[in-house]
């Protein structure tokens, strides 16, 4: 195998490589980081009995992904406030052409999934991203990580289950969405309350993440009175002077807020029956540098 074609193999399943990442990780630098060990990895290595250049490369992936998820829980960092994944641009353009598997997709690394895996072991979680997300054989998977399969299937229920008890339920319907984040958007920078109200479900939940290097708030904020005023009162404070812009993260349509032309924040709705029940806002400047770069 060419140098030009080890580049280009690895080239081909670049996409698919950091979509393990990242699901592992929900963190843009880190998943970046294991993908560039993956290349390492791939380009040190002989490949003469690589029967599956895709295979192999997803393995050694989700084996570093597991090992740098280790080393950042055994860290154990105090994060200040609500946590959340670092934004990641999604778009699966024409690589995805079925309704169905883009939509498993979207929902995989959607920020309420991500936050909901947080909570999983490093190998529950590579167990679940490789059969939710990429629809990988119990076998193959046992493969990877060098289990028996009938240890890979008790895992994968485990976390099937964890994440079915943990995570809200709400509509995949993009054109709705897009919709409501617009009137969304547009209540807020008029000032309008009442508006702004209509859109929101009773029980709406708004999670600020900062990770205190920013302003937001340092709980989850409940009811739609709560966030309506805060959503308000906070485009009246920090709203003057800001740009904004609609773009695809994590699977869905979310709003960039640009300070000239400085990442300032990140807004992404969660809806259902018509309503807003989740608004999340992404403030802390350490995740928004790969929006910078783009």
């Amino acid at each position: 195998m060419s140098a030009d074609t080890v580049t280009d193999v690895f080239e081909e399943h670049r996409p698919v490589l950091m979509g393990v990442a990242y699901r592992m990780l929900g963190r843009v630098a880190d998943a970046e980081d294991v993908v560039q060990d993956a290349w390492l990895r791939w380009s040190g290595a002989d490949r003469g009995d690589v029967r599956e250049p895709r295979g192999y490369l997803v393995r050694v992936t989700t084996r570093l992904a597991i090992d740098r998820l280790r080393q950042i829980r055994a860290r154990g960092e105090a994060y200040v406030g609500p946590w959340l994944p670092e934004p990641y641009v999604t778009d699966f353009g024409d690589t995805v052409p079925d309704t169905a598997e883009r939509a498993v997709l979207a929902d995989s690394v959607s920020l309420a999934v991500l936050v909901v895996l947080e909570s999983l072991s490093p190998l529950e979680r590579a167990v679940f991203v490789l059969r939710e997300a990429f629809a990988y054989p119990y076998a193959d998977i046992a493969a990877m990580l060098d289990r028996g399969e009938a240890a890979v299937r008790q895992l994968a229920g485990r976390a099937r289950r964890h994440v079915d008890e943990r995570r809200p339920r709400y509509e995949v319907d993009p054109a709705q969405r897009r919709d409501l984040t617009e009137r969304f958007l547009a209540a807020a920078a008029e000032g309008d309350l009442a508006g702004l109200m209509a859109l929101l479900a009773p029980d709406v939940r708004l999670v600020g993440d900062s990770g205190g290097k920013a302003k937001a708030p340092l709980r989850i904020l409940e009811t739609a009175d709560k966030v309506g005023r805060f959503v308000i009162g906070a485009a009246r404070k920090d709203g003057t002077g800001l740009s904004f812009c609609l773009l695809e993260v994590n699977g869905g349509v979310a709003v960039l807020a640009l300070s000239g032309d400085k990442p300032d924040s990140v807004l992404q709705i969660d809806a259902a029956d018509g309503v807003v029940h989740a608004v999340y806002v992404i403030r802390n400047p350490d995740k928004l540098r790969s929006l910078a770069a783009g």
